[in-house]
This record gives structure tokens, C-alpha cells and sequence, in this order.
């Protein structure tokens, strides 16, 4: 049977792929330390899982509403106007299957054929796909290191064209770990008024922050960008709930109805229980993420230290997420065949930067214990060495 023509247009996923090749030598016996997958290596913490256990003991496991539960629509309703200053009610929130559906259900709504979407580079690997599965065309932005993988208002306006339909905003940002500053997201939002074009912004790292830096959500800007402003999130990385599969997505309302008739039609409703773990998540005390985010302040330190002092490497410090996406150019190798070789000689997993749009760096996730961290950048600087 032929498949359909968007199925070759879109490459698998190479986090993925490199995660499962680790996973696969770690069940033949191999001593593999992977730094490649975005996921907190805590236990989801306790009140939440009691809370879905509850859940279940009441019989919480029938069909749901499509958009959610009430409840959990209401708490996404008052965080984000107590923690973001986003005027979104209940009736603007849809519970997604995580915050990559929640992606993927906002471009099959918006976008048509022909409809351009800026991503600035690095991106997350998803973030082109899904446009060219909903047959739009990605446009790509490149940032640089100068500019702190940000892209700046010039470059955003130069981007623009009659066909634009919306810009996607990584703030922390997966891969670079980098975060706009308040003030760069409000020159940024001006832009987003003066060429009427909107913005999606993906906020699923906001709570993962180091060295005083701070989260501005672009739709609290202005009344005028909050009208052109779809915010996407989730649970997965703050409370270390990347399996429940909890997302979310608030837009206004006649976008919200056609997420919520897509998702009638594809997955129905999320997972019932495991939505009223995410209820407690934010009805409850937020101590759990601020022990994570100390435990990730570490681990940043230790992991910085180690790559600014091998040789050939340059690194940014990332001041949100947890990665770090070190620059290997001056090693004189692309990213993908850095990768494989670390991989085979030194066990030692992380993406190649290729797979983020930028042929020059790696991606490594230090959402890993300081052991493996410890031992993972000894084995890093001995291959260095020896392909130096």
C-alpha cells in the first residue's frame, strides 16, 4: 500500500531514536550513561501520584469531557492568571494528551496549505515536523551564539511575509537552555502587533530557572499581543510527569472549540485519573519543584564546569531547561558522527545538533544524577582526546 506523500516528508525523531538505541545496549548488558532524552530523572512526587491513586479508588475512569476536566481546566485557568498575568478562564483551556499534542492540535487547526511558520534555530526537533504534517511550511530563523540563541525583533520582521501565519517562541528553550529576557519578549511582541501575525508560546520549561533570570509569558504584554497569543504547556517536566501525559493548551475561545472538536475525533479526552494528579499539582505546594530545580542548579554547575574546560568545546551557560548545547566546531566533525562515535567508544549518549537545525553543536541533558554526570563528562573529555 503507498503511504501517504506527508508521511516522507517528515523525519523521525532523532532524540527518540538515539534514546531507544541507548535503552536497547543498557538490556544487553552495556554500561551506557544517556544524556539524551528531556526527562527529570525524579519520581513524580508523592501528593501527585496520591492523588491519581485517589482518582482511581473513586472511579475515575471513565470517558471524560474532550477538553478535560473542569476542575483541572479551572486550576490551568488560575495559575496562569496568578503566575503568568494570562486573563484565560476556564472555558479557554483544552487538556491535551501532553504538551506536544497540545503542538500538534494547534497547528492541524490553524494552519493551511502554503501557511508559513517561523521557527527560530536551534528548535525542538518536533517543531517542523508538525507544521509540514499539517502542510505548512517551516521557515527557519538561524540565531546565533552572540546573540544568545535568541532571535531578535530585526530578524523576526525581516522573516515575515504575506503568508506568515504565526511564529513559534521557546522560552527556556529546548534545546539551548537560553531565556528571553522580559525585555527582548516585549520588543518581540511589538513586532507580533505591527505585522498582525500571531505567536504560539511554548512554556513548558517556565519553572526551571538559574541565576535570577525570569519568565515573561509574551501574552501578558499587551492586551494587543494577548489577543494574538496561543500559550502551550504541560506537566511532564516540572513535576517530573513526562509519562502521565498531561498538556494543555489556552487560546481564545474559537480556537479552543476547534482543538476540542479535533481531539473529539482523535483521542477523545486525557486520561482521567491522571488528570486529577495534575489538579494536585498546582492545588498543592510547589516545595517539590523548587527541591528539583536546586537538585538541576547542581548538576548545571557540575556539567558547565566540565564542558568549558575540555578543549575545542565552547558552551553557553543556559539559564532555564536543563541542557546544555556546547559547540564543537572547532573539533573539526559534524554533530551526528560526534554522537555515534561517543556512543560506540565511549557509551556515552547525547543528540547531535543537526537534529535541532545547527550542524555544530550537541545537546546534553544533565536531567541525570551527579554520578552519571560525573562519570559521563570523564568519558566525554577522554573521546575528545582521542579523536583530537
Amino acid at each position: 500500500m503507498k503511504l501517504a506523500a506527508r508521511v516522507g516528508q517528515v523525519t523521525p525523531s532523532l532524540t527518540l531514536a538515539i534514546d531507544a538505541q541507548a535503552k536497547a545496549m543498557k538490556r544487553d548488558g552495556v554500561d551506557v550513561l544517556s544524556f539524551s532524552v528531556g526527562e527529570p530523572d525524579f519520581e513524580t512526587p508523592s501528593h501527585i501520584r496520591a492523588a491519581a491513586e485517589m482518582a482511581l479508588a473513586q472511579g475515575k475512569t471513565r470517558y471524560g469531557p474532550a477538553a478535560g476536566e473542569p476542575r483541572l481546566r479551572e486550576a490551568i485557568a488560575q495559575k496562569l492568571q496568578r503566575d503568568n498575568h494570562l486573563c484565560y478562564e476556564a472555558a479557554n483551556i483544552v487538556v491535551t494528551n501532553g504538551g506536544k499534542h497540545s503542538l500538534f492540535n494547534i497547528m492541524m487547526a490553524l494552519i493551511e496549505p502554503g501557511d508559513e511558520v517561523i521557527i527560530p534555530a536551534p528548535f525542538w526537533v518536533s517543531y517542523p515536523e508538525m507544521v509540514k504534517l499539517a502542510e505548512g511550511t517551516p521557515v527557519m530563523v538561524q540565531t546565533t551564539t552572540e546573540s544568545g540563541f535568541r532571535i531578535t525583533p530585526d530578524q523576526l520582521r525581516a522573516a515575515i511575509t504575506p503568508k506568515t501565519k504565526f511564529l513559534i517562541l521557546n522560552s527556556p528553550s529546548n534545546p539551548t537552555g537560553m531565556v528571553y529576557t522580559p525585555e527582548e519578549v516585549r520588543a518581540i511582541a511589538q513586532v507580533i502587533v505591527e505585522q498582525d501575525i500571531w505567536v504560539i508560546s511554548d512554556e513548558i520549561y517556565e519553572k526551571i530557572l538559574y541565576e535570577g533570570a525570569q519568565h515573561l509569558s509574551i501574552g501578558s504584554v499587551s492586551a494587543a499581543v494577548f489577543d494574538r497569543t496561543i500559550v502551550s504547556s504541560g506537566f511532564a517536566k516540572t513535576y517530573a510527569m513526562t509519562g502521565w501525559r498531561v498538556g494543555f493548551l489556552a487560546a481564545p475561545l474559537p480556537i479552543i472549540k476547534a482543538v476540542e472538536t479535533i481531539q473529539s475525533h482523535s483521542t477523545s479526552n486525557v486520561c482521567t485519573f491522571a488528570q486529577y494528579g495534575a489538579i494536585a499539582a498546582y492545588e498543592s505546594s510547589q516545595d517539590c519543584v523548587k527541591e528539583m530545580v536546586a537538585a538541576f542548579t547542581e548538576r548545571r554547575q557540575i556539567m558547565l564546569e566540565y564542558l568549558t574546560s575540555i578543549p575545542g568545546f565552547t558552551c553557553l551557560a543556559p539559564t532555564g531547561a536543563f541542557y546544555m548545547y556546547p559547540n564543537i566546531s572547532k573539533l573539526g566533525i559534524n554533530s551526528l558522527d560526534f554522537c555515534k562515535g561517543l556512543l560506540e567508544t565511549q557509551q556515552v549518549a547525547a543528540v547531535p545538533g543537526v537534529a535541532f537545525g545547527t550542524d555544530d553543536c550537541i545537546r546534553l541533558s544533565y536531567a541525570t544524577s551527579v554520578e552519571n554526570i560525573h562519570q559521563g563528562m570523564e568519558r566525554l573529555a577522554a573521546y575528545v582526546r582521542a579523536i583530537g
